[in-house]
């Protein structure tokens, strides 16, 4: 079958319906096609167990005539809304799984009750759940990491930490720029280590910030290419340091060990939005939103136990 995951939101979101796909790959005989935001295209098509990808229009016309043209026999959506139910009913395929979540269930005919605001499990878990839709007895099993990328044009030193201090405004907790400024200025001596510091478009204020107040060793990148050049930069790092927002998730999805930052509440913490690198390779705070200097110790303490396994 030519089987359809939607997900056409964020790049963190995308990234935990890569479980799914990987399993839907490997572990039958169906082709998977993806229908992704302009954001995650580049990214999606970089994918070897992705077959094929569709770019979400703002154009309903246009989004049917390409899934039509695609021959689509079941779609799995993971995030729904009105307009992309619409598009999945009128483009006729026979099966529509999603979440039955908000009014546009309606326009799918297998849904699966999920409770996400309770957080009994990751919100890549819950992804899976769907899958099982389409196959109770698939075998969920999959193998980290999740992208794999290689590039002879960017070389990263040994011993290298990555902080990415931005937000865009998407993230409830995460540590004050200064002590950003302040954890990667001790690591950096404490340790030896190289420092780098990594920027999205939207974190041109931070990085302004940054360079305004750091005075140590280290090098500032703004990263204005694509994802797949995102991911490649970072992906010989030792270790990523960020709240919980899209490049958190790159790097759990490459499998490097990360430190992250997340909100204090149960629908923002990591019990939710947890990295799908292995366990081992996870330290996850909870920021409080006055959080105190005993916290930020604990999390300075935590980063030099990290660096320190490299010696």
């Amino acid at each position: 079958m030519n089987v359809l995951v939607t997900r056409h939101d964020k790049i963190g979101d995308f990234i935990t319906i890569l479980p799914l796909l990987k399993i839907l790959k490997y572990n039958t005989n169906n082709r998977v096609i993806v229908l992704v935001s302009k954001i995650n295209y580049d990214l999606a098509c970089s994918i070897n167990y992705i077959d094929d990808v569709i770019l979400y229009s703002d154009s309903l016309y246009k989004n049917i005539i390409e899934i039509k043209n695609k021959k689509i026999d079941v779609s799995i959506s993971c995030f729904i809304d009105t307009k992309l139910g619409m598009t999945l009913f009128l483009s006729h395929i026979k099966t529509r799984i999603s979440p039955a979540t908000k009014l546009a269930q309606i326009l799918f005919n297998k849904t699966i009750k999920q409770k996400r605001s309770k957080v009994e499990k990751t919100e890549w878990e819950y992804n899976i759940d769907l899958l099982k839709v389409l196959k109770p007895d698939i075998n969920c099993a999959f193998e980290r990491p999740l992208l794999s990328f290689q590039s002879d044009e960017i070389k990263i030193e040994p011993r290298t930490i990555a902080f990415h201090p931005g937000f865009g405004g998407s993230s409830e907790g995460n540590l004050k720029l200064d002590d950003y400024l302040k954890l990667a200025k001790f690591i950096a001596k404490k340790e030896n280590v190289k420092v780098i510091f990594t920027f999205g478009p939207d974190d041109a204020d931070s990085k302004q910030y940054i360079e305004n107040n750091i005075d140590f060793t280290a090098e500032l990148i703004a990263s204005k290419k694509s994802l797949v050049d995102f991911c490649i930069l970072i992906s010989s790092c030792d270790v990523f340091v960020s709240t919980s927002t899209g490049p958190m998730h790159l790097a759990g999805a490459l499998n490097i060990k990360t430190l992250s930052f997340f909100g204090n509440t149960l629908f923002a913490s990591s019990k939710r939005w947890a990295t799908i690198s292995d366990k081992e390779k996870q330290a996850n705070f909870e920021v409080p939103i006055n959080y105190d200097e005993d916290f930020y110790l604990k999390v300075e303490k935590r980063l030099h136990t990290i660096v320190s396994e490299y010696k």
